[in-house]
């Protein structure tokens, strides 16, 4: 018998069918990538495996066995007994998984004293290993500390040990390294790969990052509107896929050893929610780079100098941005990368002035505003904009979508109501949005669509400066690849300067003119985009480089190998 068997799988949500007659199965010691667009069915999938569908109003049909376990006959104490000892789940955000009031090693102990009666002190010694095994330094003393004093990756390693605590035969990883950075992400695939090859573990991992199934499984099932429709090993189907829409998902993924030209839309660019509409063509995207090809003449748009931005006073002070300089010119994207933590986000915020620098020197067409008061600045505030990376963050959810596209043009001093509302819904048609849905609410939007309410209130303002805060890593590829779009479309036109902050440097290598490289801080290599990736003279840079994921499975296992050889060094 497989290790899981699922035969005939429907998973309906108040009439919407998520999951419509998937099979598959998933021997012991393997691994399996489930990929596809948001609402492909992915999670939902990956949810019945454990029976997490119970209770939620959900219906569920088909037959779905797990390590010897009928999950739909098993009663709630069969659940438990599955849950953790023979399946494990690894979810998407370990803040919401972890309780924040309980020190990691003592939750980790619980999980193992529900499946075996063990004394607490035997527990815990138990989740020091498991945390040693993850890699977390120093496990005795840092098992006593809690969630929120762990970075994104080291808490995505607790719930891996949390997960393997019991020992299961399978681990289902939901998009485990969605929110990490390109480093800490190659860590966690890692992990997975060295404790599958020494536990012979199975392994099912959803995710709609078709690089990072590549690094980590034997066989993808790809899957669209709830159905399977191809599936077959890693190389065979990212090789010679034989279904449309997976040769569609393919070419929507942004690849660090690509040329920039040739980037096309996602395979839904011209239909899904939240289409492109007139505001970029079903077609090729030109370059399909952001930088227009007026990039790099004239005088500097904005310039920094020196720049750096101190947190706290005193013993308890941290420097997050130290002797920073750069240009940006009108019509080019300058990208800026590095992992959390380097100093990109600070940076970006000074340069559109939404925080103050500490010292240097900030010039915005040729005028000094780095040390400007509020009300000095105000002449200039509207020029100087920023899209943030998470949408639901920055839109108030309590006032529509075209309100919020309309504030800045009140802010701007504008009082007839009739025209703001037609120029607001100006704004969300040419971001691809219907502009009837101006009184509809954030949340009766997806994630990509709320991503271009956030682009349509930045152009409220006739921006000429635009610095865009990884404003797709949250979003698969097929509509990450509309948003790009959509921003190399409105530059063309608008002769913007873009400012692309993200950790994804395969992203960043797309729509870069020219890109630097962060790292504590401080700037440690920057050039034309084209150099920096084919010839990265600092070791981070090498480093970084090193741990994007590849398609092809055997440059994969080249990549993760020389990962090791960096790492020693």
């Amino acid at each position: 018998m497989s290790l899981v068997e699922v035969s005939g799988l429907t998973i309906d949500f108040g009439g919407v069918r998520a999951v419509d007659d998937l099979s598959f199965t998933l021997e012991k010691g393997a691994a399996l990538g489930v990929v596809g667009e948001s609402g492909s069915g992915k999670s939902a999938s990956a949810y019945a495996l454990l029976g997490l569908h119970r209770g939620t109003g959900a219906v569920v049909g088909g037959s779905v066995t797990v390590a010897g376990v009928d999950v739909h006959a098993a009663d709630e104490a069969g659940l438990r007994a599955l849950r953790g000892a023979k399946a494990a789940m690894v979810f998407q955000d370990p803040l919401s998984s972890l309780d924040p009031y309980y020190a990691v090693g003592d939750q980790i102990a619980e999980v193992y004293r529900v499946h075996h009666r063990v004394s607490r002190r035997i527990a815990r010694a138990r989740a020091v290993e498991v945390l040693g095994r993850v890699g977390i330094p120093d496990p005795v003393r840092r098992s006593r500390s809690r969630p929120h004093e762990f970075s994104g990756g080291m808490r995505q390693r607790v719930l891996i040990a949390m997960a393997l605590v019991c020992e299961p035969d399978l681990l289902v990883a939901d998009e485990p390294t969605t929110a990490l950075d390109v480093t800490v992400q190659a860590q966690v695939l890692d992990l997975l790969h060295e404790l599958r090859r020494e536990r012979g573990m199975g392994l099912l991992l959803v995710t709609h990052d078709v690089g990072v199934a590549a690094e980590s499984v034997d066989d993808i099932l790809v899957m669209k509107d709830g159905r399977a429709v191809e599936r077959g090993p890693v190389a065979e189907v990212l090789g010679n896929p034989r279904h449309a829409y997976t040769r569609a998902l393919l070419s929507a993924v942004p690849r660090v050893d690509a040329p920039r030209e040739g980037r096309t839309p996602g395979p839904e660019a011209a239909t899904a929610g939240g289409a492109v509409s007139g505001a970029v063509g079903s077609g090729a995207v030109g370059s399909g780079a952001v930088g227009s090809g007026r990039a790099g003449e004239g005088e500097p748009l904005l310039e920094a100098v020196g720049l750096r931005c101190e947190f706290g006073r005193g013993r308890d002070r941290v420097t997050a941005v130290d002797d920073v300089s750069l240009t940006l010119r009108a019509g080019e994207t300058l990208g800026i990368v590095g992992e959390s933590g380097s100093g990109k986000t600070t940076l970006g915020r000074m340069l559109v002035r939404l925080l103050d620098p500490t010292a240097g020197r900030l010039r915005y067409g040729g005028t000094e505003i780095g040390a400007l008061s509020a009300r000095e600045l105000r002449p200039h505030r509207r020029e100087l904009q920023m899209i943030f990376q998470d949408p639901v963050a920055s839109l108030n959810p309590r006032r529509s979508v075209g309100e919020s596209v309309a504030d800045p043009l009140r802010a701007a001093g504008e009082r007839d109501e009739t025209r703001i509302r037609r120029r607001a819904g100006e704004l969300l048609d040419r971001v691809g949005l219907d502009a009837a849905r101006y009184d509809s609410y954030p949340h009766e939007f997806s994630g990509g669509q709320r991503q271009r309410v956030g682009i349509a209130r930045a152009l409220a303002a006739e921006p000429r400066i635009i610095v865009c805060d990884e404003p797709v890593s949250a979003l698969d590829v097929t509509t990450q690849a509309q948003v790009v779009a959509l921003l190399a479309e409105l530059q063309r036109e608008l002769g913007i300067g873009l400012v692309f902050i993200a950790h994804d440097l395969a992203v960043v290598r797309q729509v870069s003119d020219r890109v630097a490289v962060m790292h504590h801080g401080r700037i440690v290599e920057q050039g034309a985009v084209d150099e920096v990736y084919g010839s990265p003279r600092d070791p981070y840079t090498r480093r970084l480089l090193a741990a994007v994921p590849a398609l092809d499975p055997g440059v994969a296992a080249a990549r993760r190998a020389a990962r090791g050889e960096l790492a020693a060094v």
